[in-house]
């Protein structure tokens, strides 16, 4: 098969167009000429930023209908760290649904013993943990400590950088984490200037999970 005809679909479920672009950009390592095509896109009816359990319940369904109308697509990513329908959007389809945050820390456990995770508020570390003692991965959690910003807020800025560097030295000094996730997809500008700040790996959640697209789009050829 043609891998070049093969597509993965990246889809952002906020609809703030500059996180969409900063996934994209920090997807072009993973894009190679004779490899599956990586799109990335917009949830246009999705809230400006995931911020409450709210706005994460009301894309699970316009994600379902995306996901299930979409036949050109080999592959779904949902880049959202809440990983918002993830389970519906299975349901709707065949092909793999990958959540971005279930991709970030099963990337995290391979490369530490203790992970921490930066979040956007306090708000989020609630729905986050909720997944981690559902998947019983708490026993490898060091901590998770949230910014204090809004999803657009992390999209930019020397600002937001410091901020996300004293969070990530915190997790690593004070809660012993030895690897860290970033806690939205608005963050993935900032990956490899924080990896060299803290000196040890920081995980893209969204280049995790688009990478097992990859290997499963590659494997199923």
């Amino acid at each position: 098969m043609d891998r070049s005809t093969q597509r993965i679909l990246v889809v952002n479920p906020n609809s703030n167009e500059a996180v969409t672009r900063g996934i994209d950009a920090a997807l072009a390592p993973l894009r190679f000429s004779d490899g599956p095509q990586i799109e990335c896109t917009t949830l246009a009816e999705g809230p400006f930023g995931i911020e409450s359990q709210a706005d994460y319940e009301g894309v699970a369904l316009p994600l379902a209908r995306l996901v299930a109308t979409d036949n050109r697509a080999s592959a779904f990513v949902i880049a959202c760290y809440s990983d918002p329908g993830l389970h519906v959007c299975r349901e709707a389809t065949d092909r793999p649904v990958l959540g971005i945050a279930e991709c970030g820390v099963l990337t995290a456990l391979s490369r530490g013993e203790r992970f921490g995770v930066i979040a956007i508020l306090d708000g989020s570390i609630r729905r986050h943990l909720r997944a981690l003692r559902q998947a019983t991965l708490t026993g490898r959690l060091a901590g998770e400590r949230a910014l204090g910003m809004s999803v657009a807020e992390t999209v930019s800025g020397e600002a937001t950088l410091d901020r996300m560097t004293a969070v990530g030295a915190a997790l690593r000094d004070e809660d012993g984490a030895d690897v860290v996730v970033m806690g939205c997809a608005g963050m993935a500008a900032h990956r490899t200037r924080l990896q060299e700040r803290l000196g040890i790996p920081v995980i893209d959640p969204t280049q995790a999970a688009v990478t097992m697209a990859l290997g499963a789009v590659a494997l199923a050829a």
